[in-house]
């Protein structure tokens, strides 16, 4: 390393030797004074020089060291983002934040549960090769995924075409706000798997999803169930249970609630009440409530008009027929009723 910091000290050194060597015999004195400080010059000088070496090896070291921290850095990084697949965010925060323990260790909690699974999943997908099977089943699990993080819902597990999810743990908003953001949750859903279905006979599947949604609440265990060496960090009990059950019950593209949901939503959704049943690990009739809509889009008019039978899909989005493509689709619908009705006529004349 050059050291131009020190031209200037090295300069005086070698000007004081000149100055001593020329002194005469009369500044004796000052010769020996100016001695003894070139000396303690000197040996500053090489002290210094010493810790300037000493001082460039550390700041090498330093940024080595600082290099590795920051490979190191990038692989937890790395590592964690990985991690997060496989985590809830609320509760992969929460332990990152330091504000949960990895440790088994569960506690009741009023929680609602969202149970949903798609109607004949078996049987829709027997003729669907592995790789169409995947992609669907991907694409549909990633879009609801995207909607229950939006409506802030803890995502427990996906059991083959199954979700689990529940609001109220690790954050909840309350108990009441926690059933109100399930269902809207669940609503939101159902009416983007429209947009789902639409997409997928587009594409060529003949037998897209459909998907039925249950919903309940009521007080589970929640919390890391397992060993030491592998937890699972998930909720227990009859009212999980009772969501399935409920969700087995819906209509396809349909939402069954039972009533300690509905009491806490009433406000918020139109819902019919259905015939009660019994569930098992339930000691007690459970009443189906069918979710129509939320109260203040009752009336309003719907962005698709969607109905599937034998012989028959229809599905109509209002917000993109305009002009032409309106009017045509109007006299094809007027077309076809008529057709319709002009068949049943014939159908219901008296022989002979």
């Amino acid at each position: 390393m050059p050291y131009e910091l020190f031209e200037h000290e090295a300069r005086v050194v070698d000007d004081a030797r000149a100055l001593i060597k020329e002194s005469s015999h009369d500044s004796e004195r000052l010769a020996e004074a100016c001695a003894s400080l070139l000396k303690e010059y000197e040996k500053l000088f090489r002290t210094t020089r010493r810790l300037v070496r000493m001082s460039d090896r550390s700041e090498a070291e330093l940024n080595r060291l600082a290099r590795d921290l920051d490979e190191k850095n990038q692989m937890l990084e790395s590592l964690s983002s990985k991690l997060s697949k496989y985590l809830s965010p609320q509760v992969y925060n929460s332990i990152f934040k330091g504000e949960r323990d990895v440790a088994i260790a569960t506690e009741r909690k009023k929680l609602t549960v969202f149970f949903s699974d798609i109607k004949d999943f078996t049987a829709t997908t027997s003729d669907l090769e592995p790789e169409d099977l995947t992609f669907l089943l991907n694409d549909y699990l990633t879009e609801m995924s995207t909607i229950a993080l939006q409506h802030g819902a803890t995502i427990d597990k996906f059991i083959g075409d199954a979700m689990l999810l529940f609001f109220g743990d690790p954050e909840t908003r309350g108990v009441k706000e926690d059933a109100a953001a399930c269902v809207r949750m669940a609503l939101a859903m159902q009416r983007r798997m429209v947009e789902l279905r639409r997409r997928w006979r587009e594409a060529g599947y003949e037998k897209p999803f459909q998907m039925r949604v249950g919903v309940n609440t009521g007080y589970c265990n929640v919390g890391n169930f397992g060993s030491n060496d592998r937890m699972d960090y998930t909720i227990i009990g009859g009212e999980v249970n009772l969501a399935a059950r409920l969700e087995s019950i819906a209509e396809p593209g349909g939402i069954t609630m039972a009533y300690e949901t509905y009491a806490l939503v009433r406000d918020l959704v139109h819902a019919q009440p259905g015939d009660p049943i019994m569930v098992k690990g339930i000691p007690r009739e459970v009443v189906p409530y069918k979710v129509i809509g939320l109260r203040d889009e009752i009336g309003q008019t719907e962005q698709f008009v969607h109905y599937e039978s034998d012989g028959m899909q229809l599905f109509v989005d209002l917000d993109r027929l305009k002009g032409n493509a309106k009017r045509a689709a109007i006299r094809e619908l007027e077309r076809t009723i008529e057709a319709m009705r002009s068949r049943r006529r014939r159908s219901t004349r008296p022989a002979g």
